[in-house]
């Protein structure tokens, strides 16, 4: 058996719980090798690099 609410939310209260449901910008950071902008914690697209070292040979 589930839990029955003993009274009705209203609209309302049920709008509050959910009003901190949002999205969020990325968060982004400079590449320390060649300056573009990163997602943290990824290989760079630009360079190929992460932890300023090369991972992906980019020709």
């Amino acid at each position: 058996m589930s839990i029955c609410p003993k009274n009705k939310s209203s609209k309302a209260r049920r709008d509050k719980r959910r009003a901190n449901w949002k999205m969020n910008s990325m968060n982004l950071v400079k590449c320390p090798k060649c300056g573009e902008l990163m997602m943290p914690h990824q290989v760079c697209k630009a360079c190929g690099s992460y932890n300023k070292k090369e991972i992906i040979n980019m020709d």
